[in-house]
């Protein structure tokens, strides 16, 4: 999982030791033992830092009764991140060669993410999204350069889709300028309009040439991000955990929290990595979907973690709103991540209708834990839990089904 990336053999003429500069040339759709580079792995938890930000900021805003604004610039801090980190996944699936300036690019990457980082606080506070902007600016110039190798590199319809990236991340960063100069009521427009034209340019971009990303390597990628934003929620809601054990002496009005929180996110890793996603991924209409829908899945992984602080705040009385309220910042995420990575992710490996309603259904349930006051995040705890277990058994009795009718020979 952690081993380094090899890059393509060098071709007829070029010496096979790695020389400091290669060609970024694309790498094989069918190459063996594909894996996650260090590289890459330094990325993700890079990128996280960002993600935490903005979590404590939405924790902040909701706290504080602010729910609607605080879930609007969540969406669209998130976004940057998270559309930043996937066109860089995607690219590196296909055209990772470990050279020298492949790294330094990256790296150059890792630092915009850490200037958007260090304007989320700004954004949600005074709705100022200059350090935000900058540091997207410098994540995309670097992606950009990074295409414009490949163009440099490649001839044809490769070097054409090179190009139209290009192109299309450029005038991208030109349109997200209008979250800067114009005015506050009007971002929210100009957050949903630059949303369809970011996803429009990989898909106008490979209409001729899709780029030769693989199967396994982006199905890791994404689950190892995954596994990350669940590492991150976990840790803050124990930091908010500890903090209102040490300040408040709240330990057993906060246990349910604890129980049930520790459930979900439990249960969210099981739901996610019990099926194996890169089999489903063929082709660009059907990776193009799951890629883009875990902008959903990764959101709401992050917002539980956030709604567990904000529930924790409740219970010990330094959150301004209600039980319901703090109770569906936690129901409310979870229901979505369990819908989402069942229409994107699990459908495709359920076996008849009982299996196929087992996520809708506890994500209803989940919803309607949310009625329950003190108790609502445990009892969405247990009910993620008995997901968990209701599935495993579907499957355990389907598999033993199958055997039983299995001739022997």
């Amino acid at each position: 999982m952690t081993s380094s990336s090899t890059p393509p053999p060098a071709s007829a003429g070029e010496p096979a030791e790695h020389r400091p500069l290669r060609r970024l040339k694309a790498r094989g759709r069918d190459e063996a033992h594909r894996v996650a580079s260090p590289l890459e792995l330094f990325f993700d938890l890079c990128f996280v830092v960002a993600i935490a930000q903005a979590g404590a900021q939405l924790v902040h805003a909701m706290a504080e009764g602010h729910a609607g604004v605080g879930i609007l610039n969540y969406a669209m801090i998130f976004f940057a991140i998270w559309w930043a980190w996937m066109n860089f996944t995607w690219f590196a699936s296909a055209y990772d060669n470990d050279d020298a300036l492949y790294r330094v690019v990256t790296l150059v990457q890792i630092a915009g993410v850490l200037v958007l980082a260090a304007g989320v606080s700004r954004a949600f506070e005074e709705h100022d999204f200059l350090a935000v902007w900058l540091g997207y600016v410098i994540m995309r110039l670097a992606m950009a350069s990074q295409w414009l190798r490949v163009a440099r590199s490649t001839e044809g319809d490769e070097r054409t889709m090179a190009r139209r990236y290009a192109a299309g991340v450029l005038l991208c960063m030109i349109g997200w300028l209008g979250l800067v100069l114009l005015p506050e009521d009007a971002r929210a427009w100009v957050f949903l309009v630059m949303v369809f034209v970011e996803m429009g340019v990989p898909v106008y971009a490979e209409k001729d040439h899709p780029t030769s990303w693989h199967p396994h390597h982006i199905a890791e990628r994404y689950g190892l991000f995954t596994i990350i934003v669940l590492g991150e929620t976990i840790a803050a809601a124990t930091v908010a955990m500890k903090s209102g054990v040490d300040e408040h002496d709240a330990l057993g009005d906060l246990l349910p929290i604890a129980a049930g929180g520790l459930l979900i996110i439990f249960a969210a890793w099981w739901i996610y990595f019990v099926v194996p996603i890169h089999g489903h991924l063929r082709s660009n209409r059907q990776s193009f979907l799951w890629g883009y829908g875990h902008y959903l899945i990764f959101s709401s992984a992050a917002a539980i973690g956030a709604g567990l602080e904000v529930a924790v705040e409740q219970a010990v009385g330094k959150a301004h709103i209600s039980t319901l309220a703090a109770s569906a910042a936690v129901t409310l995420p979870t229901a979505l991540f369990l819908l989402t990575v069942w229409a994107l992710h699990s459908r495709f490996y359920k076996v008849g209708i009982a299996q196929q309603l087992v996520l809708p259904t506890t994500a209803l349930l989940v919803i309607v834990c949310t009625f329950l006051g003190d108790w609502a995040v445990f009892a969405a705890g247990l009910v993620s839990a008995l997901a968990v277990a209701t599935g495993t058994t579907l499957t355990a009795r389907m598999g033993a089904g199958e055997r039983a009718t299995t001739p022997v020979e």
